[in-house]
């Protein structure tokens, strides 16, 4: 019988080690180095959860000192189990598994071999802002290197595709359990202190991870889409899609552009288009990341 047969041979023959997946691993490594810092630095010693499985392996290790790297393993051993199928495949799998036996290890290692008594400050405030920080910044590395975080991420997936429940009302629910559990364990003083850590971490994580150079994005709507368009590509040096559009009211046949520019920009796209067509119709929203030509390159993802 041939090797290949066996599912866990399967699974190893689909897993991508192109220097751009070597380079995804080492990026969740170092995540889950600096979410453990975050976790052993500030909030174990302060007592505030973090939510989902870590968060709950904090309160099992609150009553019985078991180390709460092993108990984070063990309580996404059966999520992982169970969410096989929505973690996209073994390269997903794989590095969601990095993610949490990583965070879990560096963790222990931290508690065994860098003991800390109360912690660097005692103050809550400090605690809960600089773990939020050091939380969201591991976790958004982790992102940037295509992995998952595990826990709630997996639990997440499985309400949304099982009961229809959006991803984030599904976090907000198991964070939410878990903090209700440390109100009753830790006090509801440092349960309010953890939802703000929760908050902050969330926040760092998504600018970790995506970036804080949001940008905007123009709907121009004019009889003189032509020279507006030539305008924004000389002036701003910035690429312009024409769509055909029709006028709901009067039938017409209009002319409507699309494009990105940054932020800085803004101002002198306003004036471009009132120079050349002061009655042009105009929409601007705002994007959080653009990809391609003028903007970071696809490529770098």
């Amino acid at each position: 019988m041939k090797l290949g047969k066996y599912p866990i041979a399967s699974f190893f023959k689909q897993i991508d080690f192109s220097w751009r997946s070597i380079k995804d691993f080492l990026l969740i490594l170092l995540g889950g180095l600096i979410q453990a810092f975050g976790m052993h630095l500030f909030l174990v010693p302060a007592k505030l959860v973090s939510g989902g499985v870590s968060g709950a392996a904090q309160l099992i290790h609150f009553y019985t000192n078991w180390p709460i790297g092993l108990m984070v393993v063990l309580g996404n051993l059966p999520l992982f189990i169970i969410g096989w199928r929505y973690l996209g495949g073994p390269r997903f799998a794989v590095r969601t598994i990095l993610a949490i036996v990583s965070f879990s290890a560096f963790t222990d290692l931290l508690m065994a071999f860098m003991p800390l008594d109360g912690g660097v400050t005692g103050d809550l405030v400090l605690n809960s802002l600089f773990g939020g920080i050091l939380l969201g910044a591991g976790l958004g590395v982790v992102y940037l290197g295509r992995g998952t975080s595990g826990g709630s991420d997996i639990l997440g997936r499985i309400l949304n595709r099982r009961l229809g429940i959006s991803i984030s009302l599904a976090y907000m629910l198991t964070d939410s359990l878990v903090v209700l559990a440390a109100g009753f364990v830790f006090g509801w003083e440092r349960a309010l202190y953890g939802l703000l850590m929760i908050y902050v971490s969330g926040v760092v994580a998504e600018v970790a991870s995506e970036g804080s150079a949001v940008v905007r994005t123009a709907l121009i709507v004019s009889n003189f889409g032509k020279e507006i368009s030539q305008a924004i590509m000389n002036e701003l040096e910035r690429g312009v899609t024409i769509l055909p559009a029709k006028g709901a009211y009067s039938g017409t046949d209009r002319t409507m552009l699309y494009c990105a520019v940054t932020v800085s920009e803004v101002v002198r796209l306003k004036i471009l288009v009132q120079e050349i067509d002061p009655q042009a119709f105009m929409v601007i929203g705002q994007a959080t990341e653009a990809l391609g030509e003028g903007f970071k390159p696809l490529k770098e993802i």
